[in-house]
């Protein structure tokens, strides 16, 4: 039987030479390291029961890029830019960084300027992102002072164009405008997003759970949030939490 560390007949070991582009989200020293996790999904309290419990990486968030963007997006945030001048915003002062990874460009929006943003890019004739379709949050625990993150997807039907817009909140102040002003479909995403994430819609006409009970305490998709040990109130159960299951390492 040969050797783990045997190399294979091309003289690469296919278990320590893996090129960085055969491994998924690999950014290299690149972007901004947010924490290091260690094992396939980082648990700290318990034994790691999915067998890659000696993994080490970095978590890192893409840096933000540099003119040229490449392609159309140049064209959107110039554009974006000068309709923000001509109301007398200071583009800097709205858009925190612009990130072009993956072939996606995203906008990271200053939060209390986030509803005019989004205005200009629904009514400038040269943009036109007619549809949001829909908020989603991230909870980055690692994040210190902008650990949520509301992320919507625009898209353009007159130009054939998606974007995305990023808005980040602390933990101890999780307050983000509402856009159902601007994007009326996003009534039920918002609500979805404050039911998982609690993340406050400032505005939002009714900003109530969607998914879980009213009374439901916590917030069940945020990082810290127990996987177990969630009692099952129809019988009484209780499933263990991950970190009181059986070890296996």
């Amino acid at each position: 039987m040969s050797d783990a560390n045997d190399k294979g007949s091309n003289g690469v070991n296919p278990e320590k030479d893996l090129a960085a582009s055969n491994l998924p989200g690999q950014r290299g020293d690149q972007g901004e390291e947010i924490r290091v996790q260690r094992g396939m999904f980082g648990a700290s309290n318990g034994g790691d029961t999915s067998g890659y419990g000696g993994l080490v990486r970095s978590v890192r968030l893409p840096g933000p890029a540099t003119r040229p963007y490449g392609g159309w997006f140049d064209e959107v945030a110039d554009e974006l830019e000068g309709a923000l001048e001509e109301q007398g915003l200071v583009p800097e002062n709205a858009i925190e960084k612009t990130v072009v990874d993956r072939d996606e460009i995203t906008f990271h929006i200053e939060r209390e300027h986030l509803v005019r943003v989004a205005q200009t890019l629904r009514d400038d004739p040269a943009l036109r992102f007619e549809l949001c379709t829909g908020v989603s949050g991230v909870h980055y625990p690692g994040d210190k002072g902008r650990e949520l993150h509301a992320v919507y997807h625009l898209r353009s039907i007159t130009h054939n164009r998606l974007i995305r817009l990023e808005v980040s909140a602390p933990d101890s102040e999780p307050h983000i405008p509402s856009l159902v002003s601007v994007y009326p479909t996003n009534d039920w995403h918002e609500r979805e997003t404050y039911d998982f994430f609690g993340i406050v819609f400032d505005g939002h006409p009714a900003l109530t759970r969607i998914m879980m009970p009213d009374d439901w305490q916590g917030f069940p998709q945020r990082k810290d949030y127990p996987l177990g040990g969630i009692p099952v109130e129809y019988k009484g159960a209780q499933i263990p939490a991950p970190d009181q299951r059986r070890s296996y390492s």
